[in-house]
């Protein structure tokens, strides 16, 4: 272990500089889909090999090519040169000017006391004017000038010997690999098709891996996830399987605990009902008074509690407006003698179980209006996440607890959830259905010196 630890100082030590920098850039700007980085995984490579091969492999077989070429076609103007100064010629070079054209392939002119043309500019980058200049130096030896610019398919060699100048016309194939682009062709259009093959593969072998992900998303906001199979390689399938297994199972647990809770809300409220009856008939006497409140908190404890446990999950998906909902809560909180104001940002229609997340914000705004004089809602509706934040004035409550009161029956001794006809479920029940969405509830310090509860749930 130590050996390790010590291992990992030295490389800590001797990292280069910005190596984390680096890291921590690529995180931001490297897309983040896992289509895009699959492709990015397959078209990387390739293109890496293919620069390398076009940097090593190309430039060296066109260079040894175009070198190949162009000392030959020196080799022959040097020996026209040696001819012409060994042998004598007629006065128009006429039987040399016919040799060169037919065995050499080289269209030539003797200027008779010629002048050499001031140098030209050389290209940038001409791989033809360096290997050609080079191999003229090396084999004749004697001033020169040469004219490869342009598209013509001849190269223009002058040659300074004596008081003469040769003018050389050789065609540009016969100098130079001209026909290298053919196979950069073959081995980009080559590329191509197989990245197209590979798209195709992986937009197959993915998108079963995006469904699952949607039907994992959908379910996990209480949305149903009907038209879903498992499809794909053998291990998304799997994956796939066990979701759906998981998925029945889940279901099959809320359907027992619905049933079984209709069962005991059946029983529990027939006892409830005879107590009801036998205090009924015993009549309005004082010492009865007690008991009448406790059958009474018992039946209101017996349905919240009912509420909580079942909750709203079998309910659709639907359209809701937030300005309808909130301006009905405002206008209880005004009938109450409190003001409440809201601000909505984004669109107005929202994709949610419309009873359950209406319960939500209700229960929340109940628990500012027992405590509170001012209330401000803001909703935030983007194209991810709905937020609301609700800001009273009230109590508050303390920092330590503010995760104990979303516990089911939890009450603090001065709780702000709890009142003569509280249950302590209101904030358990708001929560619950806020995680049956996807979301969550969380509470903190307003800056109206009360508390402030964030309701976030996807969009």
């Amino acid at each position: 272990m130590a050996l390790f630890d010590s291992l990992k100082r030295d490389m800590d030590r001797f990292s280069l500089p910005g190596w984390r920098s680096f890291v921590r850039w690529l995180r931001r700007y490297l897309p983040t889909g896992l289509y895009t980085r699959s492709l990015l995984i397959v078209i990387l490579p390739m293109l890496l090999l293919q620069t390398v091969v076009a940097a090593v492999f190309m430039e060296r077989h066109w260079r040894m090519v175009t070198e190949r070429l162009s000392e030959g076609t020196v080799r022959d103007i040097a020996g026209i040169i040696e001819v012409i100064r060994a042998y004598p010629q007629d006065a128009n070079y006429d039987a040399i000017t016919k040799i060169a054209d037919d065995a050499l392939s080289l269209t030539i002119a003797v200027e008779e006391k010629g002048q050499l043309p001031p140098p030209r500019p050389r290209p940038f980058f001409s791989i033809l004017d360096d290997i050609l200049a080079d191999q003229i130096t090396r084999q004749i030896q004697m001033p020169f000038w040469i004219d490869t610019v342009g598209d013509s398919r001849l190269v223009e060699i002058r040659i300074k010997f004596d008081d003469r100048v040769l003018r050389v016309f050789a065609r540009r194939g016969s100098t130079y690999a001209s026909n290298t682009h053919i196979f950069l062709v073959w081995m980009i259009g080559t590329a191509f098709v197989l990245v197209v093959i590979s798209i195709l593969f992986l937009r197959g072998q993915i998108r079963p891996i995006l469904s699952l992900a949607r039907a994992a998303e959908s379910f996990g906001k209480g949305q149903k996830t009907e038209g879903f199979s498992p499809r794909g390689a053998d291990e998304i399938r799997r994956a796939g399987l066990a979701f759906i297994q998981m998925r029945e199972r889940i279901e099959r647990q809320m359907e027992q605990r619905t049933a079984m809770l209709a069962g005991v809300s059946h029983d529990l409220r027939t006892i409830l009902t005879r107590f009801k009856l036998q205090l009924a008939l015993a009549g309005n006497r004082p010492e009865l008074a007690g008991m009448e409140q406790d059958v009474d908190d018992m039946q209101s404890m017996l349905e919240g509690y009912l509420a909580f446990a079942k909750g709203d999950a079998e309910e659709d998906v639907g359209e809701l407006r937030l300005s309808e909902l909130l301006e009905k809560l405002r206008c209880d909180f005004t009938l109450h003698g409190k003001t409440m104001t809201y601000e909505i940002e984004g669109e107005d229609e929202i994709a949610v179980r419309p009873n359950a997340f209406t319960r939500l914000v209700a229960n929340l705004v109940s628990n500012a209006e027992r405590y509170a004089g001012n209330l401000h809602v803001d909703a935030r509706h983007s194209a991810k996440w709905l937020t609301l934040t609700l800001d009273d004035d009230g109590p508050g409550i303390p920092a330590d607890a503010r995760e104990d009161v979303f516990k089911p029956f939890f009450r603090l001794d001065e709780a702000r959830n709890l009142d003569a006809s509280g249950t302590g479920l209101g904030l358990a029940i708001a929560r619950d259905i806020a995680r049956a969405h996807g979301g969550n509830v969380t509470l903190g310090d307003s800056p109206k010196g009360g508390l402030r509860a964030v309701v976030r749930v996807p969009a």
